[in-house]
């Protein structure tokens, strides 16, 4: 699962990229990913916004089994 997660992330990667932040995986456990926001992104007063509505929602359509993703 962790690769797949792994996978999911680098299509999302760019977005933040362009915005001068990033993502790193943490770690992924009984379906719960977490995930350290980096760059321009960990700062960010959107960064929750960031996290639910966009990381999260991308890893449960490529990634069914994800049931939350956090920030580490």
């Amino acid at each position: 699962m962790k690769e797949k997660v792994q996978a999911a992330l680098e299509k999302i990667r760019p977005a933040l990229q362009a915005d001068g932040g990033d993502v790193e995986l943490v770690d992924v456990k009984d379906g719960i990913v977490k995930v350290k926001l980096t760059g321009h992104c960990g700062g960010c007063p959107m960064a929750q916004i960031t996290l639910k509505k966009g990381i999260e929602r991308v890893l449960k359509e490529q990634v069914p089994e994800v049931k939350e993703v956090v920030s580490a």
